[in-house]
């Protein structure tokens, strides 16, 4: 067991996929050669070294920043997750509840509450896509009737649409005395919960981190790392480069983490699995679709 998790402990802190390696690499690589020429002039006799600049930033200080920069973007992928979490259990609970609320009066019933099963995971797939900011695609035509399909792709938000499909389905039951009151007020609520949803994933797509102290970082980084070979130089010699390198690789590559995170609904690696998260929803759906709504009614004596 011990051997099997330091390999893997070993393939994770290797492994190239994923990492932020590709997207820092180039300004790792200039550091380490613009050290490197620091030390060449050093080794010629011209005075680079200058011990005093480790005062001009305290790297205390900039510690701090990338701290508050990686805690911010962590707090934005974390409440994501959360609200996707919260969507699943809206899904599945108002699933539920139609499944077995909803009375079937003639046999076209029971299909149209199939219908609407599928449009609920229709909304987390439209959802998915409207944060992408990609179009409707053949991912949701499988999910509802063509003539839908088509007026959807003619929406500027696809999931606000279909939430309003499901909530006029809602209100028709309840019209031909299929739901009662408390009935439409509960799966109306759930409805609501995952309009809510929608909009605190746009408030997360929509409310980026500030751009002044997105520039001040980067140009305290790069003022950081590019005196840093004046401050070694002396000490090091020609191993300059190769250290401020390492240094440099730490901290493009912690603000480089905060960059890939702070908007968790991409199609990076490091972004929340949302088609995981679909797939799995259709399929909880399904699984509900193959029973019938009596067995939810039985007594557990029957």
């Amino acid at each position: 067991m011990k051997i099997s998790e330091n390999s893997k402990w070993l393939q994770i802190a290797f492994q190239i996929d994923g990492s932020v390696i590709k997207s820092i690499g180039r300004r790792v690589l200039a550091c380490g050669i613009f050290s490197f020429v620091i030390s060449i002039l050093y080794y010629l006799k011209l005075p680079v070294s200058q011990p005093i600049l480790a005062n001009v930033i305290p790297s205390i200080v900039l510690g701090l920043l990338l701290v508050f920069r990686t805690n911010t973007a962590y707090e934005r992928f974390w409440e994501g997750r959360k609200i996707w979490g919260t969507m699943v259990n809206n899904v599945r609970n108002l699933a539920r509840q139609i499944w077995v609320s909803v009375d079937e009066i003639s046999p076209e019933d029971k299909e149209k509450k199939i219908g609407i099963l599928r449009l609920l995971v229709a909304f987390a797939v439209a959802t998915k896509l409207h944060l992408r900011g990609q179009y409707v695609n053949k991912e949701l035509e499988e999910l509802m009737p063509i003539s839908k399909y088509l007026t959807l792709q003619t929406m500027n938000n696809p999931p606000l649409e279909i939430a309003f499909w499901i909530g006029d389905y809602l209100q028709l039951q309840y019209n031909r005395n299929c739901l009662n009151n408390y009935q439409l007020t509960a799966l109306q609520e759930l409805l609501n919960n995952l309009v809510d949803s929608l909009g605190a994933c746009e408030r997360i797509l929509k409310t980026p981190i500030p751009l002044a102290y997105a520039i001040h970082l980067k140009q305290l980084l790069l003022l950081y790392c590019l005196l840093l070979p004046f401050q070694l130089v002396e000490s090091l010699g020609w191993w300059t480069g190769i250290i401020a390198a390492l240094i440099s690789f730490t901290l493009f590559g912690i603000e480089a983490i905060g960059i890939e995170i702070e908007n968790p609904f991409g199609l990076d690696k490091n972004d929340l699995p949302l088609d995981a998260i679909c797939i799995t929803m259709k399929r909880n759906i399904e699984d509900l679709i193959s029973l019938t709504p009596s067995v939810h009614l039985e007594s557990p004596d029957q």
